[in-house]
């Protein structure tokens, strides 16, 4: 992690930590929970192979697929108002997001990728870190490589993936954040924290990432009134430490908690 991005996380640190302790979701979570370490070390080296793998997954599909897509598209498309561009930007890398997300958790090689996150068993501003580095670089490639086809103009890139970061951070966050009707449209923390519920009702559910409708459009959204999950997490033996986490989707095993996609199909 460079100057810059120490600097980012600490400055993310002092906007949440408060948030965290006077809105709390869950009052009692400590500052230092379990597993607090483990998620700092994700977000201090995970930047680095994340930004390389996108950078590569973009410059190919760039070269390649990027020479299908007619000049006039992108020139079309970059003149916009930024404010337009990010509007649909949000759109498009966000059904990007869901199906690639809806994915990660049919597809059994792809959820020991996967399963690192959900390995999470207290949520807070720092959890949303733990990412393991191919997860996040498939479903980042998801959304940005339509995004970049298509032309948008670098500095709504750079607004959205700046947005699209801080609304991630929270998401994860340990506050409670009532933003009634606009729940059933705008993913809030709520929404996602019932993503991460250990609890067989919320297996394979609310997969957006920004706009939540998309589940409503999908049928697979889930939010029971303005109850939160009981705990979080998974059943599956994840180990506790960043080494082995990223080398646990690779070792040969059994799958211990089926999604119900393909337990209940």
């Amino acid at each position: 992690m460079d100057v810059l991005n120490f600097k980012a996380l600490l400055i993310t640190a002092l906007i949440f930590v408060p948030l965290e302790h006077l809105f709390a979701l869950r009052p009692g979570q400590k500052i230092l929970r379990k597993a607090f370490l483990n998620d700092l070390i994700y977000a201090v080296f995970n930047g680095a192979p994340i930004t390389l793998g996108l950078i590569a997954t973009v410059t190919l599909a760039t070269s390649t697929l990027g020479r299908l897509v007619p000049g006039f598209v992108g020139a079309a498309i970059s003149s916009q108002p930024v404010w337009l561009q990010i509007i649909e930007i949000i759109v498009i890398a966000d059904i990007g997001f869901y199906f690639a997300h809806r994915a990660f958790h049919a597809i059994p090689f792809l959820w020991h990728f996967h399963a690192i996150h959900h390995s999470i068993e207290e949520l807070d501003w720092l959890a949303g870190h733990r990412i393991h580095p191919v997860d996040q670089v498939l479903t980042k490639s998801a959304s940005f490589v339509p995004v970049y086809l298509l032309g948008f103009s670098g500095e709504a890139i750079a607004l959205f993936a700046f947005i699209f970061h801080a609304h991630a951070l929270l998401l994860h966050a340990n506050v409670k954040l009532n933003i009634g009707p606009l729940r059933w449209l705008i993913a809030s923390p709520q929404f996602h924290h019932w993503h991460h519920a250990n609890e067989r009702a919320a297996y394979d559910k609310n997969f957006a990432g920004q706009l939540a409708f998309l589940d409503v459009a999908f049928g697979t959204m889930h939010l029971p009134g303005k109850t939160v999950p009981e705990r979080y997490g998974i059943d599956d033996a994840i180990p506790s430490n960043y080494i082995e986490q990223l080398a646990y989707p690779l070792v040969p095993r059994g799958r211990v908690n089926e999604t119900p996609s393909a337990n209940d199909a």
